[in-house]
This record gives C-alpha cells, structure tokens and sequence, in this order.
C-alpha cells in the first residue's frame, strides 16, 4: 500500500464530489511531470489526502488504476490550458471530521514531508506549485490524520474498497455522453451498448476481426469486442463505433489488452509490458504469440494502436 497527497485547490470540489482525480498526462510544455506520472503508478487500496484550500478536508481509497480519458466537463474554464487528454483515478472519499491545516502544524510535520517531489513547502508550508499527486509517508499521514478533531468521520474500516460504490472512468463518461443534448437517441443507445462490445460496434468489428489475435479462438459468444482506443477516451460516436477501433478477444485477452499489460504493433509484433510477469503471461498463452506474431493490422487499426501503445500500455 502506498500513500499519496493530493494538491488540487481548482478542481477538489469536482474531483471529491464525483469520485475520481484528474491530470493532464504531461505539463503545457510537454514536458514529464512526475506529479502526473504518479497518477499511473497510484493502485487500488493505496490512501489519498485531499489538500484545497489549505486545508486536508478528505482521506480517499484509490479504487481501480488510472484510465485515459477526456478531461471531465465538469471542470468547465478551470485547467483551459490543460490538454483535453489526461488520467483519470477512481477514489472513493470520506470526510473528516474536522480539516487539517498543515500550515500550523508544520513544525510537527516538515521533517516527515518527501526530500524530493513534496506537496509543501517544508519551509512556509504553503503548496508546491506544480505539484499535483505526492506519494508521503505513512508516518506523515499517521501524524496529519492523529492531530485533534481530525478524526474521520466514520470507522477507518469503512474505508476499504469493498465497502465503496464508486463509478468508474467509463461511468463517468458514459454519464456525460447521455446527458448530452447534442446527441441524439440513437447515437447515445449504439454508443452505449458500443462500450460492452455489443450493437453496431460489434457488427462492424466483426467484419474485419473473426478471430483472437492471441488466442485464435473463433466461437462468436466467446469473444468480446474490445476498443483499442478505450471506450471512455474516444473523442466522438463516430470513433467509438468505428470497426477499425476494435479487436476480438478472448475475455482474459481483453482484460489484458485494456490494463495495458500487452498491446500490438501495426505489423503485428506483440508487445508485453514490464509489469506482466513471464510465468503468468506463459500460462495465459501469451508467449507464444509474443514469438510468432499475430498478423499485420489495417494502417485504420495501426492508427488507433499507436494511441493505445502510447496511452494505454506500459
């Protein structure tokens, strides 16, 4: 488990009250931010405090890893220099009873802040800029969460993930995309259903993709039709139910292709992340592809696999 401090003063009323945090992938420059790079290594069970306004007014349990997704509309003019592009984390919040100021308690807390990489200034206390989501000590967070009137406010046990009912990234984008008026009914259904694999999209993949890359399995009620640029980070209907955008998997395949733990090149050299251990990728039957190939893709296909090798997998 792993523990993590949140600077979000533009955005923690949105980000707190719909369950989730939210970065760009890099800085406006383009430069690599590990402030925004910790959103991807941030992982389910790990703790989050929620510092806005100077004070620490929420603990969170991170819910699920962070997804690639449109920044979410509800930010309206905040971040307009933010690329539309970004991660989005699930955490499930809860109040304490009382926020925490640091600031005056900052003789108690500075030795415990990061050498490197802290959300404060260890010296005024006040919020490091650029800094978004900082990993801190246990110590820091044992400390910040014993100060008087700190207390949450409920049992720390209720905290825990299965206790939490959480939307996920594709939740939130599909809540918006149906609040859409701009669309009509028939695009928000095919749209929709295009998310679980079913409707036009799957029709359409279907035409072009009759087999697992991986796997080579054939049976239709055994394959999912899986977005290559995820469902949730598609820019339009037209993306999200293009046949070119998808693949045919078997279900185990599609869990790892949508985790980022394989991806494909357009000449169809599989690819296997660090992340994915051999004896498991073994046992799932992922080796042997990785050695043989599995066929070259459309340039249509390649185009959205160069999204997901550079968004999706690592």
């Amino acid at each position: 488990m792993r523990y993590w401090w949140v600077n979000h003063n533009q955005t923690a009323k949105q980000e707190v009250g719909n369950g989730y945090l939210w970065s760009p992938v890099r800085e406006a420059n383009g430069a690599r931010s590990q402030f925004y790079e910790n959103m991807r290594i941030a992982a389910p069970g790990d703790w989050v405090l929620s510092f806005a306004n100077s004070f620490i007014g929420h603990v969170g349990i991170v819910q699920d890893q962070a997804r690639i997704t449109p920044k979410p509309e509800s930010f309206g003019s905040v971040g307009v220099y933010w690329a539309n592009q970004g991660w989005l984390l699930p955490v499930w919040w809860k109040p304490l009873a009382e926020p925490v100021r640091p600031k005056a308690n900052l003789k108690t807390i500075a030795s415990l802040l990061p050498s490197k990489y802290s959300p404060l200034n260890p010296s005024t206390g006040n919020g490091n800029q650029k800094a978004y989501l900082a990993e801190v000590s246990k110590d820091l967070v044992d400390v910040l969460l014993g100060l008087p009137n700190s207390l949450l406010t409920a049992p720390i046990a209720e905290l825990l993930p299965a206790t939490a009912s959480i939307q996920s990234a594709d939740d939130l984008v599909e809540k918006s995309l149906t609040e859409d008026p701009a669309l009509d009914t028939t695009v928000k259904l095919q749209s929709v259903l295009a998310r679980r694999g079913q409707g036009l999209f799957r029709a359409r993949v279907a035409q072009i993709e009759q087999a697992c890359r991986i796997t080579g399995v054939t049976t239709p009620n055994l394959l999912i039709a899986s977005h290559i640029k995820p469902w949730r980070a598609c820019a339009s209907a037209a993306e999200r139910l293009d046949g070119a955008n998808g693949l045919m998997l078997t279900p185990h395949i599609d869990r790892l292709f949508d985790d980022g733990l394989i991806s494909f090149k357009a000449d169809g050299e599989v690819l296997i992340s660090k992340r994915f251990c051999k004896i498991d990728a073994d046992r799932l039957g992922v080796q042997d592809a990785l050695h043989k190939g599995c066929g070259g893709f459309t340039d249509a296909q390649a185009h959205y696999l160069n999204f997901h090798q550079t968004y999706v997998f690592w």
